[in-house]
């Protein structure tokens, strides 16, 4: 082998090596992310400026111990500042802009829980790679307690200023009242606060999952909105012929068992000119295609360890978070709409939004 060949080698496979190292300090900082999010450290030192690890513990009322190793993690990850001279940790106002609850929509701590939630079931996953078959719903702890959270920054707080409007006029027909379905509605964030934002409007909500489903109500019932109703309910069996004038389904489809079925009966339940709104996520249907995709691994990842194989333990077709546009629209066009626009939000690089029309 030549030198420069010899040479070339060692190079990639040093920088490969240096990538793997990357690969896991930050999969390790987006555990501690979690942590920092679900025990309110990011917003208790947003609230209080620089404490030492005990003050810190003492006011977010943890363990101090625990505190510091967590700090230690968060100073050596570049996320928390440490005053050497004062023994102080602070958390710099830009990073605060995407670590806590003030900082919603924008908070990425919310999201970081989703590596903690699917690591629960990793073993669950390599028993699937030998034998096939899937792992339901009810092996995914706070599945929908984290998927609330994250609705309501990735679609609630951008219903009325980003995702409505791209749907000309849809928010004028809302204020004089139409019908309304959210396919996959898990807990209900979305079509309760449609509902209180436009009373003379009904909304209802499906979802196969009884627990969601019951967070939904309880939601609708605190806020006194008689027009919303959620139900348990296949909805690759919706028997509602024209009953609706808007369906939405965020983030849902890829996760059916039977995503065909679904697409096919909402088109059914749509009236005449009625609008199909799908929000599904960024990609394409090849594989190789998907290497300039900002969060393709990460979107495999969950897909792998979560979309596809919920799908595949209840026999279904094991779409997978990725399909990617190209099936979407094939399958779209399969189910009978007359026509599909795919269109892109300028701060949403995760997502397509499919207008479909009857």
């Amino acid at each position: 082998m030549c030198n420069a060949c010899s040479t070339l080698n060692v190079e990639a496979t040093e920088a490969f090596a240096s990538r793997l190292i990357d690969v896991a300090n930050s999969g390790a900082l987006a555990l501690m992310v979690s942590i920092g999010h679900r025990t309110r450290l990011f917003d208790t030192m947003t609230e209080a400026g620089p404490l030492d690890s005990m003050a810190l513990a003492k006011r977010a009322c943890l363990n101090e111990r625990y505190v510091r190793e967590w700090l230690g993690a968060m100073v050596s990850g570049g996320i928390v500042h440490f005053d050497e001279e004062t023994r102080t940790y602070s958390l710099p106002a830009p990073h605060a802009a995407f670590l806590t609850r003030s900082a919603s929509p924008d908070n990425f701590a919310v999201s970081m829980q989703f590596i903690a939630l699917l690591g629960g079931v990793e073993s669950d996953i390599v028993e699937c790679f030998h034998r096939g078959g899937g792992v339901p719903y009810s092996r995914f702890r706070r599945f929908h307690e984290v998927m609330a959270e994250e609705s309501a920054q990735s679609v609630v707080a951008g219903l009325d200023e980003f995702i409505l409007p791209l749907v000309p006029g849809m928010i004028e027909r809302l204020e004089e009242g139409i019908s309304v379905l959210d396919v996959g509605c898990g807990a209900g964030r979305a079509m309760n606060y449609l509902a209180r934002r436009f009373p003379r409007s009904h909304f209802t909500g499906y979802d196969f999952s009884a627990e969601p489903i019951m967070a939904a109500q309880r939601e609708a019932r605190l806020h006194g909105t008689p027009n919303v109703h959620f139900e348990v309910r296949d909805v690759a069996a919706i028997d509602a012929d024209q009953q609706f004038d808007f369906v939405t389904a965020f983030d849902a489809i890829h996760d059916q068992a039977k995503p065909a079925q679904v697409l096919a009966s909402v088109r059914r339940s749509l009236k005449p000119g009625g609008t199909f709104l799908m929000q599904d996520i960024k990609g394409h249907t090849e594989h190789h295609e998907n290497g300039s995709v900002p969060l393709a691994p990460l979107c495999y990842t969950i897909s792998t360890m979560h979309c596809m194989t919920v799908s595949l333990a209840h026999g279904g077709a094991g779409l997978g978070a990725m399909w990617g546009r190209e099936q979407a629209e094939s399958m779209l066009e399969e189910a009978g709409f007359g026509s599909v626009d795919v269109l892109e939000l300028d701060h949403d690089i995760m997502n397509y939004w499919y207008v479909c029309r009857a």
